[in-house]
């Protein structure tokens, strides 16, 4: 599933992604679009972030569209 898919289904905002995450909603924003790359690091905030929300470990590797630099 895409980044905006696992969100979506947990019923999070872009805002609340990025307040889990720890990361910018523009850095969220950029990873949805998958229009530019985002840092491995952001990456890995993301997945631990959908990672609590689905309470199961989702990976970086998971996560469909994501580009990192």
């Amino acid at each position: 599933m895409t980044l905006k898919q696992l969100r979506v289904n947990l019923g999070w905002s872009m805002w609340q992604l990025a307040e889990n995450a720890g990361i910018s909603r523009a850095t969220v924003l950029r990873a949805e679009k998958a229009e530019r790359p985002i840092s491995a690091g952001n990456a890995k905030k993301l997945a631990d972030a959908l990672s609590t929300g689905y309470n199961r470990t989702i990976l970086v590797t998971e996560i469909d569209n994501l580009i990192i630099e």
